[in-house]
């Protein structure tokens, strides 16, 4: 099945990559081949230096951006302009769709081995190809959800692991009771792929798809859950509801004021960058859940590297996001020194062998994070996720700053009329 976008849009980007190819170098006398490369991942800029030492040909530049939303406003600013676009970016699988339908990706179908597929799970490439027989970005890394906490606190204080929602509610209460400068985690309006993953392992789906039309059901009884859920914590005050990744919240992470993190499995490249101090206190455990009968977890960000409408080098620039993703060294390394967890299921076996080095004291950790891989539930996103995740923001700023479980709640129903007003505005086909 075609995923369904605005008419024009496909045929758009194949001639965009018809114009491009034809005008795209290789090396030659004047020197070798420069790409750009905008991207998040910790340390990957490591990772690049390897390529760049063994390819003199096509020497690759890394831009350390800001992933999720402000990433993608970035990137479709520049394509707008018609210059400053980088030749390769990192693409969250749920941005994909949007990058597509804003003609910002190219089709790298003709450029790609033929071999590259049976590298990934079905479930990843379905995510870069939406259904067609396109292919807009190769995998990177996946990002299941997982909940990290302080052994060495919970020991202190005798706090058990929660394995429930309801459990994490009494966790939270009794830390904070205990300890009124400590919390079990924040409630981050600033992050709607991890509220959007929360929602997910409750077994909603913002979007759908009917033949040639888009649903939207953000306000699903399944999100009310989670929304009600947190919504309460921060009203009772226990957890927090600061933003992640502000120098306050990357503070707390060090000093021991937050004591959990529902997160993903790239969280120990950010424990370890931002709170280097605390390796061997942490450990990880799967997401609390609402049914214990039927494990489930959702996905929070995991990636993909895409060429972009504006890059003049679309061979050279799928010649190393291949190497970045798929050569063993790579991905070796994108584990080792990025700590993400890569999609290429083929070549990180070896790499996954052992655990990343801040979690040294938990060696099965990859062993239990390839079995809450194996939970994630069914997820679709839309064409316009930008807008839904920028409505979170607005809805759920205030929900926050209100401290109010009927605000938090309230806020979902907004999203829902942005989200799908929008899609109607700009020309998709709706139920």
């Amino acid at each position: 099945m075609r995923t369904p976008f605005r008419v024009g849009v496909g045929a758009t980007i194949a001639a965009t990559a018809l114009v491009l190819a034809g005008c795209s170098g290789g090396p030659g006398d004047s020197g070798p081949v420069e790409l750009t490369y905008w991207g998040w991942a910790p340390n990957i800029e490591k990772v690049v230096d390897v390529w760049n030492a063994e390819h003199p040909d096509i020497q690759v530049t890394f831009v350390k951006t800001d992933a999720g939303d402000p990433a993608v406003t970035k990137l479709l600013t520049a394509i707008k302009a018609g210059n400053g676009a980088p030749d390769i970016m990192q693409a969250e699988y749920q941005k994909i769709p949007t990058l597509v339908a804003s003609d910002a990706v190219l089709d790298l179908a003709d450029t790609i081995d033929s071999g590259l597929e049976g590298k990934f799970s079905d479930g990843v490439w379905s995510a870069v190809t939406l259904g067609s027989d396109a292919v807009y970005a190769i995998p990177q890394d996946s990002g299941p959800m997982m909940f990290y906490y302080r052994e060495d606190i919970f020991d202190q204080l005798g706090l058990q692991v929660p394995t429930t929602w309801d459990e994490y509610a009494e966790v939270a209460r009794a830390l904070h009771a205990a300890d009124p400068s400590k919390y079990l985690g924040t409630f981050s309006s600033a992050d709607a792929g991890q509220f959007a993953g929360l929602t997910q392992q409750a077994g909603a789906s913002w979007w759908s798809i009917d033949g040639n039309s888009w649903g939207v059901d953000i306000d699903s009884a399944a999100a009310q859950k989670v929304a009600g859920f947190w919504g309460g914590l921060v009203e009772e005050g226990v957890i927090d509801n600061q933003p992640q990744y502000t120098p306050e919240w990357n503070a707390a992470l060090a000093d021991g004021s937050q004591v959990g993190w529902v997160s993903a499995v790239w969280a120990p490249g950010v424990l370890s960058g931002n709170a280097p101090e605390t390796a061997g206190k942490w450990r990880m455990a799967p997401l609390p859940q609402w049914d214990s009968s039927a494990p489930a977890t959702g996905n929070w960000g995991g990636s993909a590297t895409a060429v972009t409408s504006q890059s003049t080098h679309k061979a050279e620039a799928v010649e190393f996001m291949t190497w970045l993703n798929t050569d063993p060294e790579a991905v070796g390394q994108l584990v080792s020194v990025s700590g993400l967890y890569p999609a290429d299921v083929v070549d990180s076996a070896e790499a996954l062998s052992k655990p990343f080095d801040f979690f040294s004291n938990q060696p099965d950790f990859y062993e239990t994070a390839a079995e809450i891989a194996g939970t994630v539930s069914p997820f679709t996103y839309g064409p316009n996720v930008n807008v839904a995740y920028s409505a979170f923001n607005d809805e759920f700023g205030k929900a926050a700053e209100a401290k109010s479980k009927q605000a938090f709640i309230d806020a979902l129903a907004a999203m829902q009329k942005i989200t799908l007003d929008d899609l109607v505005t700009t020309g998709f086909a709706t139920k």
